[in-house]
């Protein structure tokens, strides 16, 4: 992790020991510019000594001076020049008014000042809520600011870096913050930063943001996590010194020049695996972890080869991630092993390149921009730049649709992407699970407007077919056609990328007030209906939603704004289930929130056939819903079945989804909740 935790020697009157510190700097990364380097710093304590001075301070117990200071430690562990280390310095004061950019640009130069207005452009994430990303589509003024954001970033990287910085050492401040002022810092870092980071590649900001964005949001299971890891560190440690030794001794004998050291995996990634993979802390391969560094490709997979020789290999637990990068070019092998003591380990082996790729990310390609000309250094720079040329353009085309966290966290966790083809034989990447629908909007907005059917491979499929790589796909279309509101529903899997949704969204909001307001209020009566959930607060939960008046829920609702899962979700908060059923409490963001089963009856009714039980049971498991008990009652007569059935799910969306996926198949007429109060 890139952090600070020595302290700096001082002068007697508070100001850093200069040569101490640019000093420190320059064991990271050669700088020039020392005169303004000091300047810089000068300045900034001038000007938060007049705050003091005047009792104007911004933020009490916060030095916006030492923060400065902070920063430019990071930046310079991240290998970033000295323009970059100035403008950190003097971030603060122009960020609290406290110095004008004029007075930069006169000290300081154009470039500094440039850069240091891209910056604080950045800012407007600071003051944008992002607890629901639709808060971006509210206000032309925040989408504007985000797209300034967005260009900054493209123009130059280095806007994106030290803003990186600039909210690190912002959520390490907050330690001593008010619960509430930590819960928001932390969210905004989760989920705007800390993506971010991991989309530019850099492992040594990307942990750090998590696991503090981890501690705040999560307190218990992060205390939980740390605890366990803690009460192993010792005989962590002591196992983790005998591998790396009989390592080192392996390594020798080949002729294998390496590097090798252990590795903590971060608390948040320990718990994130848990949830995902449903396991125990016992059951997680790589709390004890070695990296292996060597000098190039051939040597990874003669190393590979010294340690599955050496130890049992675990199946299943190895990724060549060389031969099949990560998306965001991260490139290692992985493999998991059970060594002496009979205790499971993961071991990581790289080259020295690809460990300072993964590590600094687009940092580790910032020579190209310095002028060399390495085509491997500006595929990658150029690589990750793409990425956020891509964010623009799509911003630019939604303009008031859509949300920026919603955009960075897009697959920031999932590496998959699928590769199709136009029937030109043009190559198009898009998420894994798009289907034909998402390939039109992908295509151009009109085409997916007036999508009336696609062909795969020359066969003709529903618009919800799900692509795989090397699909030859064809959109059909007719001027006739017109978006169907059945699109926006999550459960039909007709969109499931942002770009397509929120084209879709941009559509219905240019419709009639009145028919998206009514076709609101059908959808979500009907949910609850079929949830069996009475006295919706639709007030309360149009407030929480930031909405104006439950007219505005339902017209948001309508126009695909604001997902039934969203409204749901928070009618969970307001309104908790009865009987057995109030043990669906209050949850936070998916990505963060630990679920308990609960137990809830549902009645389905459907026309009498053979098979229907199976084609019942197999969709509850395909939606991982256990299924307690079954009665069943067929009417010969009317030729009707009415099944009663106990399952176990995990909050009111599970079952909402379980009941579209019922609703929806052949011969039910009906399935929802039985009301409990019946």
């Amino acid at each position: 992790m890139v952090q600070v935790r020595e302290e700096y020697s001082f002068n007697a009157d508070g100001s850093v020991n200069f040569e101490q510190w640019i000093g420190r700097l320059e064991s990271y990364v050669g700088l020039d510019r020392h005169d303004q380097i000091r300047s810089a710093c000068d300045v900034s304590w001038q000007v938060e000594q007049q705050a003091i001075a005047a009792k104007n301070i911004w933020s009490p117990g916060v030095s916006s001076y030492r923060t400065g200071l902070e920063m430019a430690e990071i930046l310079a562990q991240l290998h970033l020049d000295s323009e970059a280390i100035i403008v950190s310095v003097l971030y603060r004061p122009v960020r609290e008014s406290r110095l004008t950019l004029d007075a930069v640009r006169e000290d300081f130069g154009d470039s500094i000042a440039t850069l240091l207005e891209g910056v604080l452009r950045m800012a407007a994430i600071n003051e944008t809520d992002t607890s629901h990303t639709r808060v971006l589509g509210q206000s032309q003024d925040q989408v504007e600011n985000v797209r300034k954001m967005l260009l900054a970033m493209v123009d130059d990287v280095r806007v994106a870096l030290i803003k990186l910085a600039e909210r690190t050492c912002a959520i390490r401040a907050v330690k001593t913050a008010t619960e509430e002022k930590r819960r928001r810092v932390a969210r905004e870092v989760f989920d705007i930063y800390a993506p971010l980071a991991h989309r530019l590649g850099i492992g040594q900001l990307k942990w750090e943001l998590e696991d503090l964005s981890f501690r705040y949001l999560q307190p218990d299971n992060y205390k939980r996590i740390a605890s366990l890891i803690d009460e192993r560190r010792v005989d962590r440690e002591r196992y983790i010194t005998e591998v790396t030794d009989e390592l080192r001794r392996q390594f020798n004998r080949a002729g294998i020049d390496a590097e090798i050291n252990g590795r903590a995996k971060s608390i948040y990634s320990i718990w994130r695996k848990m949830q995902r993979k449903h396991l125990d802390f016992n059951q997680i391969y790589d709390i004890r972890a070695v990296r292996v560094l060597v000098p190039d490709v051939r040597d990874c997979y003669a190393a590979l080869g010294i340690v599955h020789n050496l130890w049992r290999v675990i199946p299943h637990e190895f990724d060549d991630y060389i031969a099949n990068p990560k998306e965001n070019g991260y490139q290692s092998l992985h493999t998991a092993v059970i060594g002496p003591e009979n205790k499971v380990f993961e071991i990581q082996i790289r080259t020295f390149a690809m460990d300072d790729d993964a590590e600094l990310g687009v940092c580790a390609h910032w020579r190209y921009k310095e002028g060399i000309n390495d085509p491997e250094y500006r595929d990658g720079f150029d690589g990750k730049i793409e990425w956020l040329r891509q964010v623009l353009a799509w911003h630019d085309e939604m303009g008031m649709v859509g949300g920026l966290a919603e955009q960075l966290r897009t697959d920031a966790g999932v590496d998959d992407r699928i590769y199709v083809f136009t029937p030109e034989g043009h190559v198009v990447d898009l998420m894994a699970g798009a289907t034909p629908l998402d390939f039109a909007y992908y295509v151009h907005t009109e085409v997916g407007n007036h999508c009336s059917g696609a062909r795969v491979n020359d066969k003709l499929v529903p618009l919800n077919y799900r692509l795989k790589t090397g699909d030859r796909v064809e959109v059909l279309s007719s001027d006739l056609n017109e978006p169907s509101r059945e699109w926006l529903k999550p459960h039909l899997g007709y969109v499931n990328t942002p770009r397509a949704r929120a084209k879709l969204v941009q559509w219905f909001k240019s419709g009639s007030r009145e028919e998206n307001l009514e076709f609101g209020r059908q959808w979500l009566n009907t949910e609850f209906s079929r949830l069996a959930m009475p006295d919706i607060a639709y007030e309360e939960i149009a407030r929480r939603l930031g909405c104006k008046n439950v007219d505005g829920l339902f017209i948001s609702v309508g126009t695909g704004a604001i997902e039934v899962d969203e409204v749901i979700e928070i009618t969970n908060q307001v309104l908790p289930l009865i009987s057995h059923d109030d043990l669906f409490s209050e949850r936070a963001d998916e990505s963060l929130t630990d679920t308990s089963p609960v137990i809830v009856n549902i009645e389905i009714l459907a026309r009498d056939r053979a098979g229907l039980l199976l084609d019942v049971t197999t969709i509850l498991a395909r939606e991982s819903i256990y299924v307690l008990s079954i009665a069943t009652r067929s009417d010969r007569r009317e030729g009707t079945a009415v099944m009663q059935l106990e399952i176990e799910v995990s909050s009111f969306n599970s079952l909402a989804r379980a009941l579209d996926h019922l609703n929806d198949l052949e011969s039910v007429i009906d399935a929802h909740r039985q009301d409990t109060q019946a």
